[in-house]
């Protein structure tokens, strides 16, 4: 895939560009958006852009798939890149803004790197990055195609049907269509990006997992506060929790993601923590709604009971099945007489527990709960490909799994 011209440049210079690519990410978004203001408005999230998540998982994503290229010449990354695309698309990102982020990562390495950036240097590090963007740009094509829209029409308004007080930091939003345009159903696991328009009349995207199965006419997605009001990382969960009452219209695009249910007759173990229930109550949900007859064992881990969000959903709906358990852990449990079945202490620990063979994994929480878990599902001799994980915010793990 890379050019024989090029591969023996990477090759030299992955090392020293790999060192510096976090200062090169940083120097690129900010030389970037100096140039470019309006990409700050509708585009990119600023809370990620200010604790440095952006940065790590641009620096992450470029490094892995420079080194995929000379280590591996016949794979592709399709990990790595499914993942990028579904964000892309849901953000409505145009094939022409490729040429705008080219300029100036162009430019930050040049800026960082300084002569040791030689016209050959940049020719190779020139190619790497049209082979990544060219992909990307295939793939979001047909995200869109799949879908028949475009980046301008992934949007739409919905009117708040439903305001749910889940616990005292959630709020379940439920959502009615407003038009008569088709809806493009969306699969167990996805979720979709809201554009809220903060006081100082910029958008900001944020998204959010859809936490129940829609029915044609109605969508639902969770909202956890970030405490914070001041920081670009919580205005829009505070907004969304203060602000938004029942008969206002908000702006959400079509639901897209890559983590969704494998159409199989195999048992599934979904393994969350905190807000990380949201995809997984979208999944119940919707093997509810098809009738599944599935094994389905949901393990979930939570500071107590009542900070366990869409608790209620979700035990009606494993009810609802046939062959479904549910397992917790608390931080701080119910009392030794109020303890029910499957009620644990403490962190999780998937060690010790009884799991179903053959069955497919789906994890979400923090990236350290995730990475203990599949550490321990791994220890147990799970095939790390029937491990699917869902990260909310840019994915910081990517460059493992490329």
């Amino acid at each position: 895939m890379l050019s024989d011209t090029s591969r023996p440049v990477i090759q030299s210079t992955l090392a020293v560009v790999g060192d510096n690519i976090q200062e090169i990410a940083r120097r690129f978004y900010e030389h970037m958006f100096a140039e470019n203001p309006g990409l700050l408005d509708g585009l990119f999230n600023r809370g990620n852009q200010a604790d440095g998540r952006q940065q790590q998982a641009l620096a992450g994503s470029v490094a892995a798939f420079a080194n995929v290229l000379v280590t591996s010449p016949d794979q592709l990354p399709d990990h790595l890149l499914s993942r990028i695309s579904h964000k892309h698309v849901s953000l409505g990102l145009h094939s022409d803004q490729y040429q705008i982020v080219h300029d100036n990562l162009m430019w930050a390495i040049v800026d960082v790197l300084g002569d040791a950036v030689t016209p050959e240097v940049a020719a190779a590090w020139d190619e790497v990055y049209w082979l990544m963007a060219n992909l990307l740009i295939t793939n979001e094509r047909g995200l869109y195609d799949a879908v028949r829209l475009a980046p301008e029409t992934v949007w739409r308004t919905w009117r708040v049907a439903q305001r749910i007080q889940e616990t005292e930091d959630v709020v379940t939003f439920v959502v009615e269509r407003t038009d008569e345009r088709e809806v493009k159903p969306s699969l167990p696991g996805q979720y979709v990006t809201i554009q809220m328009l903060m006081p100082d009349e910029v958008h900001q995207p944020r998204q959010y997992s859809l936490t129940r199965a829609d029915d044609g006419e109605h969508r639902q997605f969770s909202v956890k506060r970030v405490h914070g009001l001041d920081t670009p990382d919580g205005e829009v969960s505070n907004l969304l929790h203060n602000s938004v009452q029942v008969g206002d219209d908000v702006v959400l695009s079509a639901p897209f993601g890559d983590v969704v249910l494998e159409f199989t007759d195999r048992p599934i173990v979904l393994a969350s923590a905190g807000i990380g229930v949201t995809p997984m109550a979208g999944m119940l949900s919707h093997l509810v709604k098809t009738g599944s007859q599935r094994k389905v064992a949901l393990l979930h881990a939570d500071n107590s009971v009542d900070t366990f969000a869409l608790r209620n959903q979700i035990q009606e709906d494993l009810a609802a099945m046939p062959d479904a358990t549910l397992t917790t852990w608390f931080m701080e449990p119910s009392k030794p007489t109020q303890m029910v079945d499957g009620e644990l202490a403490g962190f999780m620990d998937v060690s010790g527990i009884d799991l179903p063979a053959d069955a497919e994994f789906y994890l979400c929480g923090p990236l350290p709960f995730m990475q203990s878990v599949r550490s321990a599902l791994i220890a147990r001799g799970v095939p790390a490909k029937d491990i699917q994980y869902e990260v909310f915010g840019p994915d910081l793990w990517l460059a493992d799994f490329a």
